[in-house]
């Protein structure tokens, strides 16, 4: 059936301003230990207008969304013994927003845990990582130097995926833009996982695990990966490529995807990204950006993406997104602003065609306590 309607942007614009971040909370002993407390801030506006309604929330950016941890190491020679806690705080997740309704404004489930793990890091032998945490395909997906992904991730259901497309007719269709619009990104389990030391630039990590945290699962995990990072000619270069399996009642399901990005020192920068889930859809997509000094509160990034899915909600379905955006940082404040148009959607051999953008602005990263901005 061929698509009836197909989408157009929309532009939104806010002032954002620069908020300072507190000094550092961090204990340090005599021995080589410390205790670390840390956490961000990650409020967004999310627009969806779906071509007979239109619909506005502010939200939590899931891309990377308000949390706090606490961080525990102690040396040993050479070697690490870290504990790790980590969890959102509980605000509307971006991607639980949709015409059906909202979530709640605050509602914290244990599900939202991110870390709670421990891991002992060696020189020789690699890194031991017992506990609920990321599995080895964690942001496989996601190798991007273009300094855009807090505003253009890859994966528009982390985004809006409970949005959901119109009929030719007009009606709700009941096909979401999670089931159109993915990465196969894996997520954290309580798992256990090993990683390789570096190798020519090259590191392994294998991880096996089970949903620990939801009420009556019995699935289980498991995936490996290899990532690469080097420098060549002053080109930054970043690449992963992953394999996952979850095994529910007895049938698996296998995703294969990675992802490679390209950063020159002129600041123009590329990042590519595929993947297909074993007979259930396939998706590639690619991002063309440039990064400059423009200010002198810190870096600006712009870039322009698209993806393009197949096979995602029936054979011969295929979703299509374009999408604009700039992220300016601000060193002082620790603080990332982001703007973004994406153009979605289109679906084909279906009789939901009709969508017309996803836009979100986000006031993000607002660290209190410094802490590396985690995706």
């Amino acid at each position: 059936m061929l698509p009836r309607h197909l989408l157009s942007s929309i532009t939104a614009l806010l002032a954002l301003s620069a908020m300072p971040a507190l000094a550092e909370l961090k204990y340090s002993n005599d021995t080589g230990g410390s205790v670390k407390l840390y956490g961000q801030l990650s409020p967004a506006y999310l627009s969806f207008d779906d071509g007979v309604a239109s619909y506005g929330d502010l939200v939590d950016n899931e891309v990377s969304n308000t949390r706090a941890g606490l961080t525990v190491t102690q040396d040993y020679g050479s070697s690490v013994l870290q504990f790790d806690f980590l969890t959102a705080l509980g605000f509307g997740q971006s991607s639980n927003y949709g015409q059906a309704g909202d979530p709640k404004f605050l509602d914290w489930r244990r599900t939202f845990v991110r870390k709670l793990e421990v891991s002992w890091k060696t020189e020789s032998a690699g890194t031991f990582t017992f506990g609920q945490g990321s599995m080895a395909t964690d942001g496989v997906a996601q190798s991007d130097l273009s300094g855009t992904k807090m505003a253009m991730y890859n994966g528009l259901d982390t985004v809006a995926g409970n949005y959901q497309f119109r009929t030719s007719a007009g009606a709700l269709s009941g096909i979401e833009i999670d089931h159109t619009f993915t990465s196969f990104d894996a997520s954290r389990r309580g798992r256990i996982r090993y990683d390789t030391p570096s190798f020519n630039n090259f590191t392994f990590s294998a991880a096996y695990g089970k949903d620990i945290l939801s009420t009556n699962s019995n699935d289980i995990y498991a995936d490996a990966a290899v990532r690469y990072k080097n420098e060549i000619a002053g080109t930054k270069i970043a690449a992963s490529l992953g394999f996952s399996r979850r095994t529910r009642n007895g049938s698996d399901r296998d995703d294969t995807f990675g992802s490679i990005s390209a950063l020159h020192p002129s600041g123009v920068n590329v990042t590519l990204a595929a993947g297909s889930r074993k007979n259930d859809g396939q998706y590639g997509l690619i991002k063309l950006g440039y990064t400059a000094d423009l200010f002198s509160v810190g870096k600006t990034s712009f870039a322009v993406d698209y993806y393009k899915g197949s096979d995602f909600v029936t054979n011969g379905s295929s979703s299509k997104s374009v999408g604009a955006g700039i992220v300016q940082k601000f060193d002082d404040a620790r603080q990332v602003s982001a703007y973004r148009t994406p153009v979605a959607c289109r679906v084909i051999g279906t009789d939901y065609v009709r969508a017309r953008c996803v836009s979100m602005i986000e006031n993000a990263a607002l660290a209190f306590w410094p802490s590396q901005r985690e995706i």
